[in-house]
C-alpha cells in the first residue's frame, strides 16, 4: 500500500458570508481505490470533525455539533463543500485520506487549506446631519457603510471643486456584532461651503484589496445663492401688495361709508 503522501503547500480560498465554501483535499487516487475501501474526514484547527466518511457511507456520528448539516462532500473533486459560512469559520482546515485494510487503518494522504470569510459592506451612503442656512456656511455630513468583514483600513471624504480635489481624513467609528462579527463604520465631516463654488462630495471606503464609493453629494453655491436672493425678492414683492391691499381696503370703507352719508341726506 502507498505511503502517506502530503498535499502542496497549505491551500488558500475565500469564501462569502452566508454563501457556501470549499476545502479542497487533491487527492489524486492513481490506484483507482474504491471510496468502500477508505476512511476520508475533513477537521477544524481546533481538531473538531466536519464530515466523514467511512468506507463509502457518511458517519455524523464523529461531526460535532457545530458542523452537522452544513456539509455536502463532492467526491468528484474530493472536496468538501461546507454551507452557510459564518465569520468564525474562517481558518485552517485539513483532510485525511486513509486506507481500511485488514490491519486498520493506513494513511494515504493529507491536506491543509486556509479558508478566509468575507462579506461585502454595503455602499457608503451619505447623509446631511443640518442644512447649511442663510446665516452660515457651515454643512454637517455624516457617511456610513454596514455589514461587512473584515474591517477596512479607512474611510473618507472627497471633496471637489472647479480647481481643487481635496481628502478630509476623519476618524472611522466602528462597531462589531457580537453575533455575526459583522462590522459597520461610519465618520463625520463639518464644513465651509466655498463661496461661489460648486462642490462635488464623495464618501470613499478603503478595503483591502478595493474601494467603495458613495453616490455624489453636490452644492451647487451660485444656484443655492440665486435661489435665497429670488426668495427674498418674492419675499419683498408679495410684502408690497399686502399693504396695498389694506389701504385699499380702507379707502373702499371711506368711500362706502360717504356714499351712504348722502344717500341719507
Amino acid at each position: 500500500m502507498a505511503l502517506l503522501l502530503s498535499g502542496a503547500a497549505s491551500m488558500k480560498s475565500q469564501a462569502y458570508f452566508n454563501k457556501t465554501g470549499e476545502l479542497p483535499c487533491h487527492f489524486t487516487n492513481s490506484q483507482n481505490i474504491s471510496l468502500d475501501e477508505l476512511v476520508v474526514f475533513w477537521q477544524d484547527q481546533n481538531k473538531l470533525v466536519l464530515y466523514e466518511l467511512f468506507r463509502g457511507k457518511e458517519n455524523p456520528q464523529n461531526v460535532h455539533p457545530k458542523y452537522k448539516g452544513r456539509t455536502s462532500f463532492d467526491k468528484d473533486n474530493w472536496t468538501l463543500k461546507l454551507h452557510n459560512i459564518q465569520i468564525k469559520d474562517k481558518g485552517s482546515y485539513q483532510c485525511f485520506i486513509h486506507y481500511k485494510g485488514p490491519k486498520g487503518l493506513v494513511p494515504m494522504y493529507h491536506m491543509s487549506s486556509d479558508l478566509s470569510v468575507l462579506a461585502n459592506f454595503s455602499q457608503p451612503e451619505i447623509m446631511v446631519t443640518s442644512n447649511r442656512t442663510e446665516n452660515s456656511g457651515i454643512i454637517n455630513l455624516t457617511c456610513s457603510s454596514v455589514q461587512g468583514y473584515p474591517e477596512p483600513k479607512e474611510m473618507y471624504f472627497k471633496l471637489k471643486t472647479e480647481n481643487s480635489t481635496t481628502k478630509y481624513d476623519t476618524a472611522m467609528k466602528k462597531s462589531q456584532n457580537n453575533v455575526t462579527e459583522l462590522y459597520s463604520v461610519s465618520i463625520s465631516l463639518s464644513f465651509s461651503v466655498p463661496e461661489a463654488s460648486n462642490v462635488s462630495i464623495t464618501c470613499v471606503l478603503q478595503l483591502e484589496s478595493m474601494e467603495l464609493h458613495s453616490l455624489p453629494y453636490n452644492i451647487e453655491t451660485n444656484k443655492v445663492e440665486r435661489k435665497e436672493s429670488e426668495q427674498n425678492k418674492k419675499r419683498v414683492q408679495d410684502h408690497v401688495p399686502e399693504r396695498s391691499d389694506e389701504a385699499q381696503c380702507v379707502n373702499n370703507s371711506e368711500t362706502t361709508s360717504g356714499d351712504k352719508s348722502t344717500t341719507h341726506f
